[in-house]
């Protein structure tokens, strides 16, 4: 009789074990691209400081986050049939929120750099976009080219392409960098810094905003590409999908469209 019943218990846990072992085997084969889905809600992370990519602007009396790679991250949410959240943060730890599962995919006019994709996957290019240097408008025809740049204090957005291009192609720089942008204007303005190293659409969407800020005609080598979004590793299903809605926008030309309507949005 004990015998029968230690079988039965014996029978019970293996039961209740091979339960567990295939109810967890389905969890983890559930892809990224399905638990959001299943969800109905896909996060995006983005550091809203960097007109006419992501910025905030006020409408209707509310605060909101606008500009081209908001619209972009919008359709992807659409194609998807589910909502997008906005999680604004510094550009230099949107990767980690990424990696952690804060954020579902990070767009913010980020460069697919040989060591962020160590780290992270990277969809298409959707956005090229050259490089400029700001300097105080009084400033503006004494920097003719990135010599003139040598031993200056430069200021770039922490974690950005624009940090590499300073450290390696300016002779005896003192790189200063800042995780927002609109932060390393008012050090330009305060003379906390000498020169800015930002993308040429940024650029100008500070200067035509502020008078005492000047656009050199600077040309600055990148030879890294342009801007894509980033997702986390093995998300295969999840990149093909953006891709196919970065192609449609890209062969409608709607990209160029959100470009010119993001930049209008600018006060």
């Amino acid at each position: 009789m004990f015998k029968k019943i230690v079988n039965k218990m014996i029978v019970v846990v293996m039961v209740l074990c091979l339960g567990m072992v295939f109810t967890g085997c389905g969890k983890s084969d559930i892809s990224q691209y399905e638990k959001i889905k299943e969800s109905g809600k896909i996060v995006v992370g983005t550091s809203a400081d960097y007109p006419p990519y992501e910025f905030h602007t006020e409408i209707n009396g509310k605060d909101e986050i606008v500009g081209f790679d908001i619209e972009i991250a919008k359709e992807i949410a659409k194609d998807m049939g589910v909502e997008l959240e906005i999680k604004d943060m510094d550009f230099g730890g949107l990767l980690a929120a990424l990696n952690t599962g804060t954020v579902d995919f990070v767009v913010a006019g980020m460069t697919p750099t040989d060591e962020r994709k160590e780290k992270v996957d990277f969809t298409n290019i959707y956005y090229n976009a050259t490089q400029a240097v700001v300097v105080k408008v009084e400033n503006k025809d004494k920097i003719k080219s990135m010599d003139d740049l040598k031993g200056k204090k430069i200021g770039v957005q922490m974690g950005s392409i624009q940090e590499g291009i300073a450290k390696d192609q300016v002779e005896e720089a003192e790189v200063k960098s800042l995780g927002k942008v609109s932060d390393l204007m008012l050090e330009l303005k305060n003379d906390k810094v000498d020169a800015l190293i930002v993308e040429l659409p940024v650029a100008k969407a500070y200067v035509n905003k502020n008078s005492d800020l000047g656009l050199t005609n600077v040309t600055v080598k990148d030879e890294t590409g342009g801007s894509a979004i980033a997702i986390k590793k093995g998300s295969k299903e999840l990149t093909d999908q953006m891709n196919k809605t970065l192609d449609k926008l890209v062969k409608e030309n709607k990209i160029e469209e959100f470009v010119v309507k993001a930049t209008d949005m600018i006060d």
